[in-house]
């Protein structure tokens, strides 16, 4: 199958509204409602994104420790610690659990 036609008209497309957005941005009104919406359907793709990267590899279960080490990221994030932190301690945490077999 060819994709050059839909990778064309896709990058068209994504031009063509990075470029009309701000240009419609002092036409158009959003509710307050549809932006509250709209921020809260940005967090639920995102987390929907980390649990499927968390949970699975191909169509199996990942194992305990990747979840885990997802969790202790969760809450050190929610502690505001710094990012280094949070990535030392997510695959610290991630990998000692593998270390000791659960998987």
């Amino acid at each position: 199958m060819n994709l050059t036609i839909p990778l064309i008209a896709l990058a068209v497309g994504t031009f063509a509204l990075r470029l009309v957005g701000p240009a419609l941005r002092s036409r158009i009104t959003i509710s307050p409602r549809i932006d509250r919406v709209m921020a809260t359907s940005v967090a639920v793709v995102f987390v929907a994104l980390i649990a499927t990267s968390t949970l699975l590899v191909g169509k199996d279960f990942a194992g305990f420790a990747a979840p885990i080490g997802v969790t202790v990221a969760g809450i050190l994030a929610w502690r505001k610690a710094p990012f280094v932190v949070i990535v030392i301690a997510a695959a610290a945490t991630t990998a000692a659990l593998r270390r000791f077999g659960i998987a």
